[in-house]
């Protein structure tokens, strides 16, 4: 199963999930951590402490490999232990596996056990985190995975603009901070729609042409989304009307990739390239998914119910983009 380029001869590219980035160094650590190499990340991080965009990439997905051997990353720890890189590593891995086991929401009331366990183990993320913002106090990134920590804590909307404060005085345009941002404020975690959509338009606005928080515009409908239209969406028409998808277009046409891709590219594609399918706009759908290299980010479409590597291939398919 291959993507096809928009306009191009079909090109060999496999489909893949939940690894969105063009960063072969990136993929080759993935892969040798989720071998149990664990030491082969020392480097990988090492080497993005001037780069917050790429390091906050790499620190996610190498936290998603790692998730259920943070141990591995204790023992790491204990024969360096002043280096941040493994103090955030190690944090966010907690975070990681802290949301693996996060029971239903609709559950809660019957699963008050599970949620206890989900608390206390991302609570244990908290002490490294602090630490590698300590060691390394320009580093953004740890106040950006500690968003994630106040969202499961479900702690009050000071304490997460506080973080948020923080990520951002470190690195203004950190796009994972800017989503763990959208996400905080949406309806889904307590949040207000407008403050959500007012924030990624002002991000939006601050942002250059190459910049890809425009894809902010995107995330926060599919947030609205789930939270405002939960039961209802029944097909591609049930989520975006024709003025939201003028909204998406409009947001769209303002970024182009540059010479020089952000590292966070590939997910911006995958949310405009959603919208767009679930828009009925297919040349656009069709042009932003080509441009994903068949890598399908978990957002947006784990919103859409289901296996998210399944809901982009469906995608793909109904834009003619995949050969089989």
């Amino acid at each position: 199963m291959h993507l096809q380029a928009a306009g191009q001869r079909p090109r060999a590219a496999s489909v893949v999930s939940g690894r969105p980035w063009r960063d072969p160094v990136l993929d080759q650590t993935c892969d040798a951590v989720r071998e149990r190499y664990l030491r082969v990340a020392v480097s990988a991080l090492w080497e993005t402490r001037t780069d917050p965009e790429q390091r906050s990439l790499r620190v996610e997905y190498l936290a998603k490999s790692a998730a259920g051997w943070s141990k591995g990353i204790e023992a790491l720890l204990a024969q360096d232990p002043h280096n941040p890189d493994l103090h955030l590593w190690l944090g966010r891995t907690l975070i990681e596996e802290a949301w693996k086991i996060r029971p239903a929401a609709r559950s809660r009331a019957q699963q008050a056990g599970g949620y206890q366990a989900f608390t206390k183990a991302l609570q244990e993320a908290r002490k490294p985190l602090n630490t590698a913002a300590e060691l390394f106090p320009d580093d953004p990134v740890p106040w950006e995975s500690m968003q994630w920590l106040a969202l499961g804590l479900e702690t009050d909307a000071d304490d997460k603009e506080t973080l948020w404060r923080r990520a951002s005085e470190r690195w203004p345009s950190l796009y994972g901070a800017h989503v763990a941002r959208v996400i905080s404020l949406s309806p889904q975690w307590g949040g207000v729609a407008e403050e959500m959509f007012d924030f990624a338009r002002v991000a939006m606005s601050m942002s250059g042409r190459d910049d890809p928080r425009a894809a902010l515009i995107p995330l926060a409908y599919f947030e609205y989304f789930v939270q405002e239209r939960s039961g209802i969406i029944r097909g591609s028409s049930s989520w975006f009307s024709e003025e939201e998808i003028r909204d998406v277009e409009a947001a769209a046409r303002g970024w182009h990739e540059g010479p020089r891709p952000h590292p966070r590219t590939i997910e911006a594609h995958n949310l405009f390239g959603a919208a767009f399918h679930l828009g009925d706009a297919r040349r656009p759908a069709r042009n932003h998914l080509a441009r994903t290299q068949g890598r399908a980010a978990s957002l947006p479409w784990s919103y859409m119910g289901g296996s998210a590597i399944d809901q982009y291939t469906k995608a793909c398919r109904h834009l003619n983009l995949l050969e089989h």
